[in-house]
């Protein structure tokens, strides 16, 4: 890291250092952003593989790609709540070094050779990653001199570099050690990794704003009461109603996935549902909420395709892959890096691409962007029929069927994702301008606990039938919202 530091020729001081032109305070935050990505997504390329595997915990593909499913939409959930700590309870900084800690931890217990154990080790790893998630990106912000601070936008660029470095490296560092020597030594090298980002965040937090420090609406001492007091009452309803379970014999894991699932569906659309009723919002904001939801809806069905690159298409690849390229052989996990690699290497490519077709006033609206993205992935569950077709009768599907599903969804994460993020924050009504980042996620939450419900319900999603129905469920989203595209873009307003 220090050779990357450099002198800051405009300094009034002379003497002030900084990371490729930023704040110091940047190197800190990409360090440890960086690790606890390596830590979670080393942790989540193993997870579906020890979930099914004879020496791990050896449960049906249904059950792990469910849990899995429960699991990364837990995360995503739990992000709203993470920024609502650092706003209200602790502030960002120590949010985030609390949760950086709870990781730690919950990769310590995964590496537990014990059923219960993985299971307090993923919730932890869930409510560490939560609390995380937002409130380092606010830190991130807080460098700069307001939005419009020249140097932002490039700031954000590199700190989410880190996330792709450490998701990059993830998979070829546990991945090759949990499959090839044990399991729990993955989870431990997980852990490890976590500890490096929370020891180096403590270490480098002298360099960050000042305002990380501070509670930017910090509860009152009745709300702090009320807010304790309505915890403690759920905690305990939860407590005894899992203990008359268990003492009665009848709990299985689905008394956990089940509840999860169905509040990972509900809650997006009680949210979405309590700021279409504002009052307090104008005839204009509420229009483009009404235009949001068609957003939303389709990037659920994004995500719910996209994110079984983890699940689905890693207990294919363990299972009916031949997982070689020209005789040499590599870990399922490995997979797991293509995406991040292909990110690395497109979006440059993308962002160039755009501005390219801004210059010449041609580059495609938010809406043909979305819809694009929306048909590709939906492509690229098209593409998957041909390995699926091929693996059938003990013949194993060429590792490149697989590397080629994965180039397709990242090209349509890029043409996708970055434009849902942008039309969230410029969609958003000023009232919950701070909030709407949360409920960007929460279309993946509930993407993610649709394929949980799915799983549950004993659906094969290795099935070419249920493969074709996603694909084709995909691609009817997009062309639907490029059909509607003109009324859409009435509801957004002045946003293009």
């Amino acid at each position: 890291m220090a050779s990357s530091l450099t002198k800051d020729s405009a300094s009034t001081s002379g003497s002030e250092k900084t990371f490729f032109g930023h704040p110091r305070g940047l190197a800190t935050l990409f360090m440890t952003e960086m690790w606890e990505r390596f830590s979670y997504y080393g942790m989540r390329a193993l997870l579906p593989l020890y979930l099914i595997a004879p020496n791990g915990l050896h449960m049906n593909p249904a059950t792990a790609t469910a849990i899995y499913s429960v699991y990364v939409s837990l995360v995503y959930l739990l992000a709203m709540p993470g920024g609502w700590f650092g706003d209200r309870v602790w502030g960002p900084r120590k949010t985030v070094a609390v949760a950086g800690a709870v990781i730690m931890i919950g990769h310590l217990a995964l590496a537990l050779p014990t059923e219960g154990t993985f299971f307090v080790g993923l919730g932890l790893v869930a409510i560490g990653s939560g609390l995380l998630k937002s409130n380092i990106s606010t830190m991130v912000g807080q460098l700069y001199d307001g939005p419009d601070d020249p140097r932002r936008d490039g700031g954000f660029t590199i700190f989410y570099m880190g996330i792709n470095v450490g998701a990059f490296a993830a998979p070829l560092a546990i991945g090759t050690v949990g499959e090839n020597v044990n399991w729990h030594l993955g989870f431990a090298l997980a852990a490890a990794g976590m500890a490096l980002g929370l020891v180096q965040f403590l270490l480098g937090t002298r360099h960050l704003n000042e305002r990380s420090l501070v509670v930017p609406k910090p509860l009152s001492a009745a709300e702090r009461t009320s807010t304790l007091r309505k915890a403690m009452i759920w905690m305990a309803v939860a407590a005894v109603f899992y203990i008359i379970t268990v003492v009665t014999g009848v709990y299985t894991l689905n008394w956990i996935l089940v509840p999860i699932t169905v509040a990972g569906l509900v809650i997006p659309v009680l949210v979405l549902a309590r700021i279409k009723r504002d009052k307090e919002l104008s005839a204009t904001e509420q229009s483009k909420m009404s235009g949001y939801i068609w957003f939303f809806v389709a990037a659920a069905i994004f995500w719910m395709i996209y994110d079984q690159g983890g699940s689905t298409l890693a207990i294919f690849a363990d299972s009916s892959a031949e997982n070689s390229v020209l005789g040499w052989g590599f870990p399922v996990s490995w997979y797991q890096s293509v995406n991040p690699v292909l990110i690395m290497a497109l979006a440059p490519v993308f962002a160039a691409f755009w501005m390219s077709l801004n210059r010449r006033g041609k580059e495609p609206s938010t809406i043909v962007k979305f819809s694009s993205g929306l048909v590709l992935v939906g492509a690229s569950f098209f593409l998957f029929l041909m390995p699926l077709t091929i693996a059938t009768d003990g013949h194993k599907a060429a590792a490149m069927w697989l590397v080629a599903i994965y180039f397709v969804q990242t090209v349509a994460e890029l043409t996708l994702s970055p434009v849902g993020l942008s039309v969230t924050t410029k969609m958003a009504p000023a009232k919950y301008a701070s909030q709407m980042m949360g409920v960007w996620f929460l279309a993946v939450t509930a993407g993610d606990c649709t394929t949980g419900l799915l799983s549950i319900a004993g659906v094969d999603l290795n099935g070419t039938g249920v493969v074709t129905l996603q694909a084709a469920l995909a691609v009817a989203a997009g062309v639907a919202i490029f059909m509607y595209r003109n009324k859409v873009k009435q509801l957004m307003g002045d946003v293009r």
